[in-house]
């Protein structure tokens, strides 16, 4: 299966992840990427939790595309699709 395929299959699994089970994927990603070399720091951990703090205050729900893409006075068709 090709990286881009693959890519959007995991995309696709995590949208139908509730917060708990969407934070251990998020974790064991973590663990895949560190460097073995790399300790995991208390500010590694503490920005993490923040993270997921965020995201349960707000339900599970980051902020859309488009209003990030606002506050720079930009929208989604400023960025056309290259296949």
């Amino acid at each position: 299966m090709a990286a881009s395929t693959l890519e959007a299959r995991a995309h696709e699994l995590l949208g139908q992840l509730g917060p708990s089970k969407l934070a251990a994927v998020v974790q064991l990603l973590e663990v895949m990427i560190h460097d073995d070399d790399e300790p995991v720091t208390e500010e590694d951990r503490r920005r993490f939790h923040e993270g997921q703090a965020w995201f349960t205050q707000r339900g599970g729900k980051g902020i859309p595309m488009e209003d990030v893409l606002a506050e720079f006075g930009l929208k989604p068709e400023d960025f056309p699709l290259n296949k």
